[in-house]
């Protein structure tokens, strides 16, 4: 299986944040704006009285390619790449800052955080391991992130859509400053809320999160029966949408933030059964399971680091020294974020082909998820560009 790269010269989800940006009036981040073969000009896009950018979580180009109805599907055909790593926690924030992980430095679901001297599930603002923080979660944004959503520098009216579970969450509201935020508790209500929107004079921006395909990628597989049912209800959902929506002036530009591929139990290894390689590092694993960032003890060198990966996963896994990726702009054009070596460690476990990666501390729940994503497949990393004017 390949490695595909982001796309950072034109053809990535944060190409399309610049163009975005320079549409709404906003300051354009230090990426190149989308190249001319994605047909999705800043001027021309400004034009619209209304800008609508919906984010459908998880949905990797082959999937509508394969499975897509409707409208969706008819206008598919764009490609973009997703960040590094491919995944949630890194690409969303490019959604809302216009930054690239290089940037913004939001690396993976856990992260090592100096700052909290704790390995820290991201979105939740949690630590992995017991006990809580000292500062209650709300205060831990303005703490641990220095950049700025998109919203308060554009010259229209922004609007964020989110699932009602995560809407006040202290990451959400940190990420959404400047916007207005509503909440919906399923697809119809969301879309309903998106043409009431968009009927209101005026013009504006509205960004919309829908989740569950994600979540149901992950519990039944990229391409399972659960999964491409999903998937037809939000193409079913779209097309009701753009009959509302008719006359509106509105681009509608639909995206996701990541595929997906799946890594069957017997493609997933536990660091348990590998002691030896457990021993030399200095904190849990972190990142994603696809790409697991090593912080090494500092008695352990690099050396003996990769001969003992090279002997105990052999060719399920490649180790790269963090400071490579980061030279070679896996995550995105310079200048580096200062908090960015701290929280990727000294080497990354980049998987092969859909082998994954996973610890386990005393104090978590275990558990299985066949669909994967943060990797450098071309499932994972291609997202669809979907552009439909109404």
């Amino acid at each position: 299986m390949s490695t595909l790269l982001p796309d950072y010269t034109g053809g990535s989800i944060a190409n399309l944040m610049r163009t975005i940006a320079d549409a709404c009036g906003a300051s354009s981040p230090r990426q190149a704006p989308l190249a001319a073969c994605h047909e999705l000009d800043a001027r021309d896009l400004s034009r619209h009285r209304n800008i609508v950018l919906l984010i459908v979580d998880g949905l990797g180009a082959g999937m509508l390619a394969q499975h897509g109805k409707g409208v969706l599907r008819t206008h598919a055909g764009k490609v973009l790449t997703s960040v590094f790593p491919s995944t949630t926690a890194a690409a969303i924030p490019t959604f809302m800052t216009g930054l690239c992980p290089m940037q913004h430095a939001l690396t993976g679901w856990h992260m090592w955080l100096e700052e909290l001297q704790a390995v820290t599930a991201i979105l939740p603002l949690t630590p992995r391991a017991r006990p809580p923080f000292d500062l209650p979660a709300a205060q831990l944004p303005a703490r641990l992130f220095d950049h700025s959503p998109i919203y308060p520098a554009m010259h229209r009216a922004a609007w964020v859509l989110s699932p009602r579970e995560i809407a006040d969450s202290p990451f959400n509201v940190f990420h959404t400053r400047g916007a207005d935020t509503l909440a919906y508790t399923d697809l119809p209500e969301m879309l309903q809320m998106l043409a009431s929107l968009v009927a209101i004079p005026g013009r504006k921006f509205i960004y919309a999160y829908w989740p569950t395909l994600d979540s149901i990628s992950h519990r039944y597989g990229a391409f399972s029966e659960e999964a491409v049912a999903a998937l037809q209800r939000f193409c079913g959902g779209l097309d009701l949408l753009l009959g509302d929506l008719a006359g509106s002036d509105t681009q509608l530009i639909v995206t996701a933030d990541h595929g997906f591929i799946d890594s069957p139990v017997d493609r997933s290894i536990d660091l348990a059964e590998h002691p030896q390689l457990a021993a030399m590092l200095a904190q849990p694993l972190c990142g994603e399971q696809r790409v697991a960032w090593c912080y090494l003890k500092p008695e352990v060198s690099a050396d003996d680091f990769l001969r003992c990966v090279a002997a105990r996963l052999g060719d399920r896994a490649e180790a790269i020294p963090c400071a490579r990726l980061v030279e070679e702009g896996w995550f995105g054009p310079g200048p580096a974020h200062p908090k960015l070596a701290s929280r990727i460690g000294d080497f990354a476990l980049v998987m092969q082909e859909n082998w994954t990666i996973k610890d386990w501390l005393p104090t978590e729940r275990r558990y299985r998820l066949l669909g994967q994503h943060g990797g450098v497949s071309a499932l994972e990393m291609q997202v669809p560009l979907v552009t439909i004017e109404v």
